[in-house]
Protein backbone atom coordinates (compact mmCIF):
# COMPACT_ATOMS: atom_id res chain seq x y z
CA UNK A 1 0.00 0.00 0.00
CA UNK A 2 1.26 3.48 -0.87
CA UNK A 3 1.06 6.30 1.66
CA UNK A 4 2.16 8.98 -0.82
CA UNK A 5 -1.25 10.63 -0.67
CA UNK A 6 -1.33 10.97 3.14
CA UNK A 7 -2.78 14.36 4.09
CA UNK A 8 -3.73 16.17 7.30
CA UNK A 9 -5.58 19.28 8.38
CA UNK A 10 -6.34 21.11 11.62
CA UNK A 11 -5.84 19.48 15.01
CA UNK A 12 -4.24 16.06 14.87
CA UNK A 13 -1.57 13.95 16.56
CA UNK A 14 1.84 12.75 15.48
CA UNK A 15 0.85 9.14 16.19
CA UNK A 16 -2.64 7.64 16.01
CA UNK A 17 -4.18 6.80 19.43
CA UNK A 18 -1.41 8.67 21.29
CA UNK A 19 -1.63 12.03 23.15
CA UNK A 20 -5.09 12.79 21.81
CA UNK A 21 -5.62 16.58 22.03
CA UNK A 22 -7.43 17.53 25.23
CA UNK A 23 -11.14 18.01 24.75
CA UNK A 24 -11.29 15.89 21.60
CA UNK A 25 -12.32 12.32 20.82
CA UNK A 26 -10.46 10.36 18.20
CA UNK A 27 -12.35 8.40 15.55
CA UNK A 28 -10.65 5.89 13.29
CA UNK A 29 -12.28 5.91 9.86
CA UNK A 30 -10.90 2.90 8.01
CA UNK A 31 -11.49 0.45 5.21
CA UNK A 32 -11.28 -3.34 5.00
CA UNK A 33 -11.63 -3.95 8.73
CA UNK A 34 -8.41 -2.12 9.80
CA UNK A 35 -6.38 -3.75 6.98
CA UNK A 36 -6.91 -0.92 4.46
CA UNK A 37 -6.68 2.86 4.15
CA UNK A 38 -7.36 4.72 7.37
CA UNK A 39 -7.66 8.21 8.82
CA UNK A 40 -8.12 9.62 12.31
CA UNK A 41 -10.64 12.41 12.91
CA UNK A 42 -10.71 14.48 16.10
CA UNK A 43 -14.21 15.34 17.32
CA UNK A 44 -15.49 17.66 20.03
CA UNK A 45 -18.02 15.04 21.19
CA UNK A 46 -18.02 11.22 21.60
CA UNK A 47 -19.36 9.51 18.51
CA UNK A 48 -21.70 7.36 20.63
CA UNK A 49 -23.42 10.23 22.48
CA UNK A 50 -26.67 9.64 20.65
CA UNK A 51 -30.13 10.23 22.06
CA UNK A 52 -32.14 8.17 19.60
CA UNK A 53 -31.51 5.48 16.97
CA UNK A 54 -34.23 4.43 14.55
CA UNK A 55 -33.51 1.66 12.05
CA UNK A 56 -31.56 -1.56 11.61
CA UNK A 57 -28.10 -0.22 12.47
CA UNK A 58 -28.78 -0.05 16.20
CA UNK A 59 -25.98 -1.78 18.19
CA UNK A 60 -27.34 -5.06 19.51
CA UNK A 61 -26.66 -7.44 22.36
CA UNK A 62 -27.55 -11.02 23.22
CA UNK A 63 -27.30 -11.62 26.98
CA UNK A 64 -25.86 -14.98 28.16
CA UNK A 65 -28.32 -17.61 26.90
CA UNK A 66 -26.62 -20.95 27.52
CA UNK A 67 -29.00 -21.84 30.33
CA UNK A 68 -32.09 -21.35 28.16
CA UNK A 69 -34.06 -24.43 27.17
CA UNK A 70 -33.75 -23.59 23.45
CA UNK A 71 -29.98 -24.16 23.55
CA UNK A 72 -30.06 -27.40 25.56
CA UNK A 73 -28.56 -30.19 23.44
CA UNK A 74 -29.05 -28.25 20.21
CA UNK A 75 -27.52 -25.37 18.29
CA UNK A 76 -29.48 -22.16 17.70
CA UNK A 77 -28.32 -19.91 14.82
CA UNK A 78 -28.28 -16.19 15.63
CA UNK A 79 -26.40 -14.43 12.81
CA UNK A 80 -25.73 -15.51 9.25
CA UNK A 81 -24.97 -14.60 5.64
CA UNK A 82 -23.74 -16.54 2.60
CA UNK A 83 -20.25 -16.86 4.12
CA UNK A 84 -20.94 -17.99 7.67
CA UNK A 85 -23.45 -18.99 10.34
CA UNK A 86 -22.91 -18.12 14.03
CA UNK A 87 -24.70 -20.39 16.51
CA UNK A 88 -24.61 -21.30 20.20
CA UNK A 89 -25.49 -24.52 22.00
CA UNK A 90 -25.17 -26.21 25.41
CA UNK A 91 -24.75 -29.98 25.56
CA UNK A 92 -24.92 -32.12 28.69
CA UNK A 93 -25.00 -35.39 26.74
CA UNK A 94 -23.23 -36.89 23.73
CA UNK A 95 -24.41 -36.00 20.23
CA UNK A 96 -27.10 -38.48 19.27
CA UNK A 97 -25.60 -39.32 15.87
CA UNK A 98 -22.43 -38.91 13.85
CA UNK A 99 -22.14 -35.65 11.91
CA UNK A 100 -20.91 -34.66 8.46
CA UNK A 101 -21.29 -31.10 7.20
CA UNK A 102 -21.25 -30.99 3.39
CA UNK A 103 -22.08 -27.26 3.34
CA UNK A 104 -19.51 -25.70 5.66
CA UNK A 105 -16.22 -26.04 7.48
CA UNK A 106 -16.90 -25.83 11.22
CA UNK A 107 -15.27 -24.12 14.19
CA UNK A 108 -16.29 -25.07 17.72
CA UNK A 109 -15.17 -22.65 20.43
CA UNK A 110 -15.50 -24.21 23.89
CA UNK A 111 -16.82 -21.57 26.30
CA UNK A 112 -17.09 -24.07 29.17
CA UNK A 113 -16.98 -27.83 29.74
CA UNK A 114 -14.91 -30.64 28.31
CA UNK A 115 -15.14 -33.78 26.22
CA UNK A 116 -13.78 -35.15 22.96
CA UNK A 117 -14.56 -35.09 19.27
CA UNK A 118 -13.97 -38.41 17.55
CA UNK A 119 -13.30 -37.98 13.83
CA UNK A 120 -12.37 -40.14 10.88
CA UNK A 121 -8.80 -38.87 11.52
CA UNK A 122 -8.78 -39.78 15.20
CA UNK A 123 -9.79 -38.13 18.47
CA UNK A 124 -9.37 -34.57 19.80
CA UNK A 125 -9.90 -33.89 23.49
CA UNK A 126 -11.38 -30.45 24.16
CA UNK A 127 -11.72 -28.19 27.19
CA UNK A 128 -12.55 -24.61 28.04
CA UNK A 129 -10.93 -22.12 25.66
CA UNK A 130 -10.26 -24.55 22.79
CA UNK A 131 -10.95 -23.79 19.16
CA UNK A 132 -11.63 -27.05 17.29
CA UNK A 133 -11.56 -26.85 13.48
CA UNK A 134 -13.41 -29.49 11.45
CA UNK A 135 -12.97 -29.49 7.64
CA UNK A 136 -16.05 -29.78 5.46
CA UNK A 137 -17.04 -33.38 4.76
CA UNK A 138 -15.37 -34.80 7.90
CA UNK A 139 -17.34 -37.49 9.73
CA UNK A 140 -17.26 -37.00 13.50
CA UNK A 141 -19.16 -37.32 16.76
CA UNK A 142 -18.99 -35.21 19.93
CA UNK A 143 -18.83 -36.88 23.35
CA UNK A 144 -19.49 -34.80 26.47
CA UNK A 145 -17.65 -35.36 29.77
CA UNK A 146 -19.03 -32.28 31.53
CA UNK A 147 -21.75 -29.87 30.39
CA UNK A 148 -20.28 -27.94 27.48
CA UNK A 149 -21.18 -24.52 26.10
CA UNK A 150 -20.22 -24.04 22.46
CA UNK A 151 -19.92 -21.04 20.18
CA UNK A 152 -20.09 -22.52 16.68
CA UNK A 153 -19.12 -20.89 13.39
CA UNK A 154 -19.88 -22.59 10.08
CA UNK A 155 -17.82 -21.23 7.18
CA UNK A 156 -18.32 -21.56 3.43
CA UNK A 157 -14.50 -21.38 3.14
CA UNK A 158 -11.59 -22.90 5.04
CA UNK A 159 -10.29 -21.61 8.38
CA UNK A 160 -6.71 -20.59 7.57
CA UNK A 161 -3.96 -19.22 9.78
CA UNK A 162 -3.11 -15.51 9.31
CA UNK A 163 0.14 -14.40 7.72
CA UNK A 164 2.73 -13.47 10.36
CA UNK A 165 4.71 -11.29 7.94
CA UNK A 166 7.68 -9.57 9.56
CA UNK A 167 6.72 -11.04 12.96
CA UNK A 168 7.97 -14.48 11.96
CA UNK A 169 6.32 -17.92 12.07
CA UNK A 170 6.29 -18.26 15.88
CA UNK A 171 4.28 -15.10 16.51
CA UNK A 172 0.67 -15.23 17.72
CA UNK A 173 1.07 -18.85 18.79
CA UNK A 174 3.85 -21.38 18.41
CA UNK A 175 3.21 -24.08 15.84
CA UNK A 176 3.74 -26.73 18.51
CA UNK A 177 0.59 -25.42 20.26
CA UNK A 178 -1.49 -26.82 17.41
CA UNK A 179 -2.94 -30.25 18.22
CA UNK A 180 -3.80 -32.74 15.46
CA UNK A 181 -5.43 -36.16 15.90
CA UNK A 182 -3.64 -39.48 15.81
CA UNK A 183 -5.38 -42.26 13.90
CA UNK A 184 -7.82 -44.12 16.13
CA UNK A 185 -11.04 -46.06 15.69
CA UNK A 186 -14.30 -44.82 17.12
CA UNK A 187 -14.89 -45.79 20.74
CA UNK A 188 -18.44 -47.04 20.16
CA UNK A 189 -18.35 -50.65 18.96
CA UNK A 190 -20.80 -53.57 18.80
CA UNK A 191 -23.91 -51.44 18.26
CA UNK A 192 -26.58 -52.67 15.88
CA UNK A 193 -26.45 -49.51 13.77
CA UNK A 194 -24.58 -46.22 13.40
CA UNK A 195 -26.29 -43.16 11.93
CA UNK A 196 -24.54 -40.27 10.16
CA UNK A 197 -26.45 -37.00 9.77
CA UNK A 198 -25.18 -35.32 6.58
CA UNK A 199 -25.98 -31.62 6.16
CA UNK A 200 -26.30 -30.47 2.55
CA UNK A 201 -28.02 -27.25 1.43
CA UNK A 202 -29.33 -26.91 4.95
CA UNK A 203 -31.15 -30.25 4.87
CA UNK A 204 -30.26 -33.43 6.78
CA UNK A 205 -29.83 -36.84 5.14
CA UNK A 206 -29.42 -39.79 7.50
CA UNK A 207 -27.21 -42.69 6.43
CA UNK A 208 -27.12 -45.87 8.55
CA UNK A 209 -24.24 -48.36 8.72
CA UNK A 210 -23.87 -51.69 10.55
CA UNK A 211 -20.39 -50.61 11.73
CA UNK A 212 -18.80 -47.52 13.31
CA UNK A 213 -17.87 -45.26 10.36
CA UNK A 214 -14.80 -44.03 12.26
CA UNK A 215 -12.76 -47.05 11.19
CA UNK A 216 -9.73 -45.51 9.49
CA UNK A 217 -6.43 -47.12 10.48
CA UNK A 218 -4.27 -44.20 9.38
CA UNK A 219 -4.08 -40.98 7.37
CA UNK A 220 -1.66 -38.50 5.82
CA UNK A 221 -2.05 -35.16 4.05
CA UNK A 222 -2.65 -31.46 4.53
CA UNK A 223 -6.40 -31.49 5.28
CA UNK A 224 -7.38 -32.59 8.79
CA UNK A 225 -9.11 -31.45 12.00
CA UNK A 226 -6.99 -29.50 14.50
CA UNK A 227 -7.31 -27.44 17.64
CA UNK A 228 -5.65 -24.48 19.33
CA UNK A 229 -6.45 -22.86 22.69
CA UNK A 230 -7.27 -19.19 23.13
CA UNK A 231 -4.98 -19.41 26.19
CA UNK A 232 -2.04 -20.23 23.90
CA UNK A 233 -2.57 -17.06 21.88
CA UNK A 234 0.26 -14.51 22.32
CA UNK A 235 -1.10 -11.04 21.59
CA UNK A 236 0.81 -8.39 19.70
CA UNK A 237 1.40 -5.51 22.08
CA UNK A 238 2.99 -2.06 22.09
CA UNK A 239 3.32 0.15 25.15
CA UNK A 240 3.32 3.17 22.81
CA UNK A 241 0.41 2.34 20.48
CA UNK A 242 -3.02 0.71 20.76
CA UNK A 243 -2.87 -2.21 18.30
CA UNK A 244 -6.04 -2.41 16.13
CA UNK A 245 -8.24 -5.54 16.22
CA UNK A 246 -6.72 -6.82 12.97
CA UNK A 247 -3.49 -7.39 14.91
CA UNK A 248 -5.27 -10.07 16.93
CA UNK A 249 -6.43 -12.19 13.97
CA UNK A 250 -6.68 -15.92 14.78
CA UNK A 251 -8.20 -17.35 11.58
CA UNK A 252 -8.75 -15.94 8.09
CA UNK A 253 -11.67 -17.09 5.97
CA UNK A 254 -13.12 -15.79 2.73
CA UNK A 255 -15.00 -12.60 3.62
CA UNK A 256 -14.54 -12.84 7.39
CA UNK A 257 -11.90 -13.16 10.09
CA UNK A 258 -11.88 -14.55 13.64
CA UNK A 259 -9.82 -12.68 16.24
CA UNK A 260 -8.81 -13.59 19.81
CA UNK A 261 -8.68 -10.89 22.47
CA UNK A 262 -6.75 -12.15 25.49
CA UNK A 263 -5.19 -10.83 28.70
CA UNK A 264 -2.30 -8.48 27.98
CA UNK A 265 -0.40 -5.57 29.57
CA UNK A 266 -2.01 -2.18 29.09
CA UNK A 267 -0.38 0.64 27.17
CA UNK A 268 1.70 3.09 29.25
CA UNK A 269 -0.21 6.03 30.67
CA UNK A 270 3.04 8.02 30.80
CA UNK A 271 3.24 7.83 27.01
CA UNK A 272 -0.23 9.27 26.61
CA UNK A 273 -1.48 6.19 24.74
CA UNK A 274 -5.21 5.53 24.43
CA UNK A 275 -5.83 2.45 26.60
CA UNK A 276 -9.36 1.63 25.49
CA UNK A 277 -10.56 0.63 22.00
CA UNK A 278 -10.79 3.74 19.85
CA UNK A 279 -14.05 4.97 18.38
CA UNK A 280 -14.51 3.64 14.89
CA UNK A 281 -17.17 3.11 12.29
CA UNK A 282 -17.67 -0.18 10.50
CA UNK A 283 -17.47 0.82 6.87
CA UNK A 284 -16.72 -2.57 5.32
CA UNK A 285 -17.37 -5.13 8.08
CA UNK A 286 -20.06 -6.18 10.54
CA UNK A 287 -18.51 -6.84 13.97
CA UNK A 288 -19.56 -9.61 16.38
CA UNK A 289 -17.98 -10.09 19.80
CA UNK A 290 -18.46 -13.16 21.97
CA UNK A 291 -17.43 -12.46 25.57
CA UNK A 292 -15.68 -15.51 27.00
CA UNK A 293 -14.10 -14.64 30.33
CA UNK A 294 -12.87 -11.82 32.54
CA UNK A 295 -13.69 -8.16 33.23
CA UNK A 296 -14.86 -6.55 30.00
CA UNK A 297 -13.95 -3.07 31.16
CA UNK A 298 -14.62 -1.33 27.83
CA UNK A 299 -18.25 -2.48 27.98
CA UNK A 300 -20.91 -1.70 30.59
CA UNK A 301 -23.03 -4.52 32.03
CA UNK A 302 -21.71 -7.23 29.69
CA UNK A 303 -21.28 -10.71 31.17
CA UNK A 304 -19.40 -13.81 30.02
CA UNK A 305 -21.39 -15.73 27.40
CA UNK A 306 -22.93 -12.59 25.89
CA UNK A 307 -22.69 -11.46 22.26
CA UNK A 308 -22.61 -7.92 20.88
CA UNK A 309 -23.35 -7.09 17.25
CA UNK A 310 -22.34 -3.79 15.64
CA UNK A 311 -23.43 -3.48 11.99
CA UNK A 312 -21.60 -1.67 9.22
CA UNK A 313 -22.11 2.06 9.07
CA UNK A 314 -22.63 3.09 12.71
CA UNK A 315 -19.96 4.15 15.19
CA UNK A 316 -19.05 2.23 18.29
CA UNK A 317 -16.35 2.29 20.91
CA UNK A 318 -15.81 2.23 24.66
CA UNK A 319 -18.53 3.06 27.13
CA UNK A 320 -18.04 6.33 29.05
CA UNK A 321 -17.05 4.55 32.28
CA UNK A 322 -14.22 2.74 30.49
CA UNK A 323 -12.01 5.83 30.18
CA UNK A 324 -11.86 6.32 33.96
CA UNK A 325 -11.45 2.61 34.70
CA UNK A 326 -8.62 2.23 32.19
CA UNK A 327 -6.39 4.75 33.95
CA UNK A 328 -6.18 2.49 37.00
CA UNK A 329 -5.50 -0.74 35.09
CA UNK A 330 -2.10 -2.15 34.19
CA UNK A 331 -3.42 -5.36 32.60
CA UNK A 332 -6.54 -6.46 30.80
CA UNK A 333 -7.95 -9.75 32.05
CA UNK A 334 -10.58 -10.24 29.37
CA UNK A 335 -10.92 -13.02 26.80
CA UNK A 336 -13.22 -12.63 23.81
CA UNK A 337 -13.74 -13.97 20.28
CA UNK A 338 -14.38 -11.41 17.55
CA UNK A 339 -15.88 -12.24 14.17
CA UNK A 340 -15.69 -9.51 11.50
CA UNK A 341 -17.82 -10.22 8.43
CA UNK A 342 -17.26 -8.48 5.08
CA UNK A 343 -20.92 -8.66 4.07
CA UNK A 344 -23.93 -7.77 6.24
CA UNK A 345 -25.07 -10.37 8.74
CA UNK A 346 -28.75 -11.13 9.05
CA UNK A 347 -30.40 -11.68 12.43
CA UNK A 348 -32.38 -14.87 12.96
CA UNK A 349 -35.80 -14.94 14.58
CA UNK A 350 -34.10 -16.27 17.71
CA UNK A 351 -31.83 -13.22 17.81
CA UNK A 352 -34.79 -10.84 17.59
CA UNK A 353 -36.58 -12.81 20.29
CA UNK A 354 -33.68 -13.03 22.73
CA UNK A 355 -31.79 -9.75 22.32
CA UNK A 356 -31.51 -7.06 25.00
CA UNK A 357 -33.19 -4.28 23.05
CA UNK A 358 -31.94 -1.36 25.16
CA UNK A 359 -28.25 -2.14 24.66
CA UNK A 360 -27.81 0.92 22.42
CA UNK A 361 -28.68 3.13 25.39
CA UNK A 362 -25.74 1.84 27.41
CA UNK A 363 -23.44 4.54 25.96
CA UNK A 364 -25.60 7.30 27.39
CA UNK A 365 -24.19 8.99 30.48
CA UNK A 366 -26.13 7.97 33.60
Amino acid sequence: MSFDNFKSSGVHTKQAHVKIPEGTYEEEHGREGFFGKVSQIYHENPLTSWTKIEGDLRPRNLPPLFDSKELKNSFVPYLYNNDLIISMGMYDKDFENFQRNADFDEMYFVHAGQGRIETIYGHLEFKKGDYVLIPRGTTYKVYIESATKFLKVESASEFNEPSRGILGPNALYDQTAIVTPEAAKGSEQNLEEYVIEIKREGKITKVTYPFNPLDAQGWKGSLYPWKISIYDYCPIHSHKYHVPPSGHTMFVCKNFVVCSFVARPMEHTSEGVLKVPFYHSNIDYDEVLFYHEGDFFSRDNIDAGAITFHPQGIHHGPHPKAFAKANDKEWTDEYAVMIDARYPLKRSEAFSRDEFKDYWKSWMEK
